[in-house]
């Protein structure tokens, strides 16, 4: 378990971020990474907030927003707004600028900034969207990225499965996995139960899986989560 409250955290008046892994100001050399997540920061954005253009080169770039409103632009020519129902993934490659704002100037933005090291580097940049709806993803899993660009999902370039879920209240999921692949819970809302292990999740919370085949989660309470499957 990667718990909540073992997050780094940094704030401004507009940024209230915690860090899973190393990052920025804070550095623990036993949490630099885990297999290619390199980068899992969760960043509740205040009104009118963002990050100004700054660049990325050789990685892949997941925003998941739980609440709100991201407004996206970069040096790709893209432009475009996510909210719940719409994940977007950028591909650094040889570099890029991006920059990423709230653009409701009354409520905040709550989201996930995932980085993972790619299978290799350079190529060109790539920017790509995905929607989906509830219904795609109730208890059940939806993929959103895969190296092959499966199930419609978005292609990412490391091999890596990225999927959400909600789970309602007593539901239990299977999560595909077997004894050579390794995955990554990260609990957004609610709380849950691993099955075999006993496991308990709480929001925040990271659950890293290895030398297991097929888990489960079950759920205490109506719970929101990504699960990550690395080959």
């Amino acid at each position: 378990l990667w718990p909540a409250s073992e997050r780094g955290e940094f704030q401004l008046d507009w940024l209230d971020s915690h860090h899973t892994f190393s990052f920025g100001e804070f550095y623990d050399p036993a949490k630099v990474h885990w297999r290619s997540l390199r980068v899992l920061n969760d960043d509740r954005i205040g009104p009118s907030g963002g990050f100004p253009a700054h660049p990325h080169r050789d990685m892949e770039i997941f925003s998941y927003v739980d609440e709100g409103a991201l407004e996206h632009q970069d040096s790709m020519g893209n432009k475009a707004q996510v909210t719940p129902g719409r994940v977007q993934l950028m591909s650094a490659g040889t570099g890029v600028r991006h920059s990423e704002y709230n653009p409701s100037d009354e409520a905040s933005t709550h989201l996930l900034q995932i980085w993972f090291m790619p299978k290799a580097p350079g190529g060109a940049p790539n920017y790509q969207e995905l929607n989906y709806t509830e219904k795609d993803r109730a208890n059940q899993l939806k993929l959103l990225a895969d190296p092959q660009g499966a199930e419609g999902a978005m292609t990412i370039r490391q091999a890596v499965r990225i999927y959400t879920a909600t789970l309602a209240k007593g539901k239990e999921l299977a999560l595909p996995l077997n004894e050579k692949q390794g995955g990554w819970l990260q609990l957004v809302k609610g709380a849950l139960t691993l099955a075999p292990s006993g496991q308990k999740i709480a929001p925040g919370d990271g659950c890293a899986i290895e030398n297991e085949t097929s888990p489960t989660a079950k759920a205490s309470a109506d719970s929101e989560f990504l699960w990550f499957v690395f080959d």
